[in-house]
């Protein structure tokens, strides 16, 4: 696609001018990321009040589900987020995982990398390692973690097969993943497929459901399966319907 390098700029302005400020935005479509009707739904999904206890200031709202509830973490394991934004994912599984477990974030924008590093310093959560880097390129080591966990994210990777390889690449035979993210039924119109703003607004990089199902077994994850669904009216046409779904696979 050679709009790439140009949907990688606008995300990492899109989210650095998020990281850097206090306003808190509804969802990864606030309006706030554009003037299109497109941009106006909130997908952001509430979590269990004792999983953000005492971690709200990482909360920035852009979601569109509960990964955490899915992963079936348990004490002492690893996990990795995609794209871990301030952190508030990092924080939730951090408390699973206990005292002799260890949490990895990885962002590629550096001042969501920055704001995660000081929400773990001010609410002293020592097991936490947020890592700057790219999710078709990751900086983590092959089987070496037990979960990975992504919220509203996959969607804004233009290679969503190279992602979908490095789950494979760095989970432990018998991993696991959950995440949540968004999809279409239907056609996408060409022109909201190549709207920049759109894809930061994770909407123009979502791909068929079917596809994004189908590309995660043709990866080798087994077991895949749709554990949540989600339709946006707001969005929704005769020719497509935008949905949030929560997948869990295993290696």
């Amino acid at each position: 696609m050679e709009q790439i390098p140009d949907i990688k700029e606008t995300i990492k302005q899109r989210y650095g001018a998020i990281a850097t400020t206090d306003e808190i935005p509804s969802s990864c479509c606030s309006s706030s990321c554009g003037e299109s009707p497109l941009l106006n739904i909130v997908m952001a999904e509430d979590y269990h009040k004792e999983d953000v206890a005492g971690v709200e200031i990482a909360n920035l709202n852009l979601g569109c589900g509960t990964p955490t509830d899915y992963a079936d973490l348990r004490e002492g394991m690893t996990v990795l987020d995609l794209g871990s934004g301030a952190g508030i994912d990092v924080f939730i599984a951090s408390k699973y995982v206990g005292a002799t477990g260890n949490v990895i974030g990885v962002d590629m924008t550096e001042a969501m990398i920055a704001r995660a590093k000081k929400n773990a310093i001010q609410l002293g959560i020592p097991n936490v390692d947020f890592r700057f880097g790219e999710i078709e390129q990751m900086p983590v080591d092959s089987n070496s973690v037990d979960r990975i966990i992504s919220n509203c994210v996959l969607n804004l990777v233009p290679n969503k097969q190279r992602a979908f390889s490095e789950m494979y690449r760095v989970l432990k035979p018998g991993g696991a993943f959950a995440v949540s993210d968004i999809v279409v039924t239907g056609s996408m119109p060409e022109n909201v497929q190549r709207d920049a703003e759109l894809w930061a607004g994770c909407i123009a990089g979502a791909i068929k459901k079917e596809e994004y199902l189908s590309l995660l077994r043709e990866t080798g994850f087994r077991n895949v399966s749709v554990l949540k669904e989600k339709k946006y009216a707001e969005v929704s046409s005769n020719e497509y319907a935008l949905l949030s779904i929560t997948v869990k696979g295993e290696k």
